[in-house]
């Protein structure tokens, strides 16, 4: 009876021990395989940088190396000539003043003058007309008339008196409204058109009717 007990108990032991073995045994394969795992991304991290310098590498070497640039000679530097007895003895002769060169007569100074007046007068009225502003333009071509224009006639007037600048219809009325703000002009309407004059030519329109109505209240 003895022995069964103990081998039922050696038995039980053995059991023991090969459970807590084997618990062991599975901790241990945990662990290893967390620190192949852990040595694995270390590994694949290292491949990829050593991939990555060799390309480096191997495109520093295959760019071109720049030739030194060639050594620039040295500046030759004039060594004097060694003096000659001549030039020694004459060095304590008495020197022969140099005689002054004669400067170029004036003249020809004075004929260029007339060239460059020349040139200024060459800058024709083209000139004036292309620096003056289209206000001066408008306000020129009016008081150079007798009667009352409009926008489209005085656009088609000074079009053809200055080709060379693009001047519009619309920019002219806008600048004849601004005489017109600054009394220097006069607009009146007949029927739907819309004429304009300068203020003198206005004043003076105004007041001819004036003057013919006086002798007829005389008489």
């Amino acid at each position: 009876m003895s022995e069964s007990v103990s081998a039922t108990e050696l038995a039980s032991q053995y059991t023991a021990q090969v459970n807590a073995d084997l618990e062991r045994n599975t901790k241990e394969q945990e662990r290893v395989g967390a620190e192949i795992a852990s040595l694995q991304e270390q590994l694949a991290a290292l491949e990829h940088n050593h991939s990555v310098l060799v390309s480096i590498q191997q495109a520093i070497q295959a760019a071109p190396v720049p030739a030194p640039a060639a050594a620039q000679p040295a500046e030759s530097v004039a060594v004097p000539a060694p003096r000659t007895k001549k030039s020694a003895a004459s060095g304590t002769g008495k020197r022969t003043p140099a005689k002054p060169k004669k400067s170029a007569p004036r003249v020809t100074r004075k004929a260029e003058k007339p060239a460059v007046s020349q040139r200024k007068n060459t800058t024709g009225p083209a000139d004036d007309a292309a620096q003056q502003t289209l206000v001066d333009l408008v306000r020129r071509h009016l008081s150079q008339q007798s009667e009352p224009r409009s926008a489209a006639e005085i656009t088609t007037a000074l079009g053809a008196a200055h080709p060379e600048r693009s001047i519009k219809t619309t920019v002219v009325r806008t600048t004849l409204e601004g005489l017109v703000a600054k009394t220097q002009a006069q607009r009146s309407k007949q029927g739907s058109s819309v004429f304009y004059t300068t203020a003198d030519a206005g004043d003076s329109s105004a007041s001819a009717p004036a003057e013919e109505e006086a002798p007829l209240a005389t008489a």
